[in-house]
């Protein structure tokens, strides 16, 4: 039986596919281009061209397993849901979805998705991660590289940031287990941080001072439509940085038993840094 994997080239896809193919576990990966690197198989792939749709199911009829990675759309079951219709008769039997910590069950972005998949009664996980380590390495590049800052409206908001890799590794879990059916595990990493930690860390790292300038909302609504969100998303991007100060992600951070699934993973921000420190040489 194989797993496809969409998003198959972005930050946790390909870290998935590589996971995958160390254990010798069939694979599949999408892509618009329908090219893998390292060569992964993959097939041709777009969520917004649905005549794609059953280009996986074709090339490899023995796909069951499914990691769902979504457009970038505030609601995205409506480009979705064929997919997932389509994908249940042709015998997917389990979803991995990659959500974040504050798109619930029905709420924005890939929470309709959740929604739809729980009242369908397939075997599903959700996977709930904190804000990657990897924004630093793309949306934040430019200034780190031009302006050496960091700019929010996170003011001193606590994050347990994550690394793609661990968030791979909690997917790969699920697809290969049963350990997180109808689950939806919150994935962080190992410290709390604030965005004024954060900049104290590369400042260290990278041996100059990066600075966490502090923005209204409005500002860094602008800053996600500028490096290329649409602007519905980055209203929503915004609102979920703005409430960072109320604990809203670390709340489940420090939540211990009850319903609070957790994994914590093991790369520290510092670690990720270091190992990637040539990505912000000045510009």
């Amino acid at each position: 039986m194989t797993i496809l994997i969409t998003g198959g080239t972005g930050k946790t896809g390909l870290k998935l596919a590589r996971l995958l193919h160390a254990a010798n576990i069939p694979l599949l990966i999408t892509s618009r281009a329908g090219t893998a690197s390292e060569s992964l198989p993959a097939v041709k792939f777009n969520w917004y061209d649905p005549s794609t749709f059953s280009a996986p199911f074709e090339k490899d009829p023995s796909i069951d397993k499914v990691y769902l990675v979504g457009p970038t759309e505030l609601d995205m079951l409506p480009i979705m849901k064929p997919f997932i219709d389509l994908a249940i008769t042709k015998g997917v039997k389990k979803w991995v979805v990659l959500s974040s910590v504050q798109s619930g069950k029905g709420g924005p972005m890939i929470g309709t998705v959740h929604q739809y998949l729980h009242d369908k009664g397939v075997v599903y996980t959700v996977l709930r991660p904190s804000w990657f380590y990897e924004n630093f390495s793309w949306s934040f590049i430019e200034s780190i590289k031009k302006r050496n800052e960091i700019v929010t409206a996170a003011e001193d908001g606590r994050v347990p940031f994550i690394s793609a890799q661990d968030i791979a590794q909690v997917a790969f879990e699920a697809l290969t287990t049963d350990d997180y059916n109808y689950a939806e595990p919150f994935i962080f990493g190992p410290e709390l941080l604030t965005y004024d930690d954060a900049a104290a860390l590369f400042s260290e790292v990278l041996g100059r001072k990066i600075t966490h300038r502090r923005v209204p909302v409005e500002e860094t609504i602008a800053f996600w439509r500028g490096v290329g969100l649409p602007d519905d998303y980055s209203v929503v991007l915004g609102g979920f940085e703005k409430k960072l100060p109320t604990g809203v992600e670390e709340k489940f951070f420090l939540t211990e038993g009850g319903k609070t699934i957790k994994y914590i993973g093991k790369t520290t921000l510092r670690e990720y840094i270091e190992k990637n420190k040539d990505t912000w040489a000045p510009a």
